[in-house]
């Protein structure tokens, strides 16, 4: 006679239930910044794995192989490229600090004497000083700031690694991640769980679109501007600042280094300046149409590609941008339509009505019209 389980009562049940909810929202607090590294993995992982499907589904290649070839490609596109020209550009770069340095210099042997204009003195002595004893200060560090410095590049080199390893961990076995967690849900719920999960999805793929879109306006755009200005290597400019907006919060900040470092070194064409002030005119360029693009043409390009409303779209930008810089400016759209579509969700169930009003094929994807116009273009 098979023996009958004992099974707990239903109060203890909701009991234990909440005591892990509480356990779970305090773990993932304490590791807030672990949590944060994992999700800039996710989303790298979410990012390439089009290459991986596309390169299984049209090979003989297994999931693993194609996720293989595609991470360790690119990875060496990512560490392998910039680790083999820095040491191309070093010199340029020692000769352009040295310029920087020399400038300064002479900038405040200039404001340590007064200086004449229309028959007056002005003096800005203290000024002067103020700027010799910054570069003082900057050049000669303290040796605990040096430890510090180590010591923080050393946190970010062991953080790197972890994004690197739950990349491969994620794409490598995300159909079992998947699968665990859909059997989370009790047995007759699992039909939803797919579904849910297919819409979501569908939320995800839209985002990337958008952000292919975005990528090449922003491309073209820089590299319209880099040619008006008159930088050398205009499209190359343009070309890596639309492919660095995918990068969260660094990608920027090197799209601008890129920029001014070539303004540094060769100037503009016609401009008629120094390099040092056309470098200063290439990065409030930059400052200008990179904010145009976070607070403009993303809310709209976004909520366009997502069906969502632009206005809501550009103040949940501005929410993010505050409260998590760049990188909660990157996520918050799509986590705010995947926040609605599991909102929606629960909102049918709550009510008794079915789980889903449609069969979601229509939502979050291109209207005919659009396809078909882009199809004649």
């Amino acid at each position: 006679m098979k023996k009958k389980i004992s099974q707990w009562n239903l109060p203890f049940r909701y009991a234990m239930g909440f005591v892990v909810l509480i356990v779970i929202v305090a773990l993932l607090i304490y590791a807030r910044e672990a949590v944060k590294m994992l999700v800039i993995a996710g989303f790298v992982s979410y990012l390439i794995s089009p290459a991986v499907i596309l390169l299984n589904q049209n090979t003989k290649l297994s999931r693993t192989a194609a996720v293989n070839i595609v991470y360790f490609s690119a990875l060496i596109f990512l560490v392998g490229v910039p680790a083999t020209l820095t040491p191309i550009f070093f010199d340029e770069i020692k000769i352009v600090a040295q310029d920087l340095l020399d400038l300064s210099a002479e900038f405040s042997a200039m404001l340590s004497r007064p200086i004449q204009f229309g028959g007056m003195s002005f003096h800005f002595e203290q000024l002067g000083e103020s700027l010799a004893h910054l570069q003082d200060t900057v050049l000669t560090p303290l040796p605990e700031e040096a430890l510090a410095l180590l010591e923080t590049t050393s946190v970010n080199v062991l953080w790197f690694l972890v994004i690197i390893v739950s990349v491969h961990l994620f794409m490598s076995q995300w159909p079992s991640i998947r699968d665990w967690m859909v059997d989370l849900a009790p047995e007759e719920y699992h039909s939803d769980m797919r579904e849910l999960y297919k819409r979501l999805r569908n939320v995800w793929m839209a985002y990337l679109r958008g952000q292919i879109v975005l990528m090449v306006v922003v491309g073209i755009v820089f590299t319209i501007a880099w040619v008006i200005l008159g930088i050398p290597g205009a499209l190359v400019l343009g070309v890596l600042a639309g492919l660095f907006t995918l990068v969260p919060d660094v990608g920027p900040f090197l799209a601008a280094a890129f920029a001014v470092g070539v303004a540094l070194l060769e100037g503009s064409s016609w401009i008629p300046y120094s390099n040092v002030i056309v470098a200063f005119i290439v990065f409030l360029t930059y400052l200008v149409l990179i904010n145009l693009k976070n607070f403009f043409v993303r809310p709209l390009i976004m909520g366009r590609s997502l069906h969502m409303n632009e206005g809501l779209i550009f103040i949940a930008i501005m929410i993010a941008t505050i409260l998590e810089g760049i990188m909660g400016a990157l996520l918050v759209v799509p986590v705010l339509a995947s926040v609605v579509v599991i909102m929606e969700y629960v909102r049918r169930r709550v009510l008794g009505l079915p789980p889903f009003e449609d069969d979601g094929e229509k939502r979050f994807v291109a209207p005919p019209e659009k396809i078909k116009s882009a199809a004649a273009a």
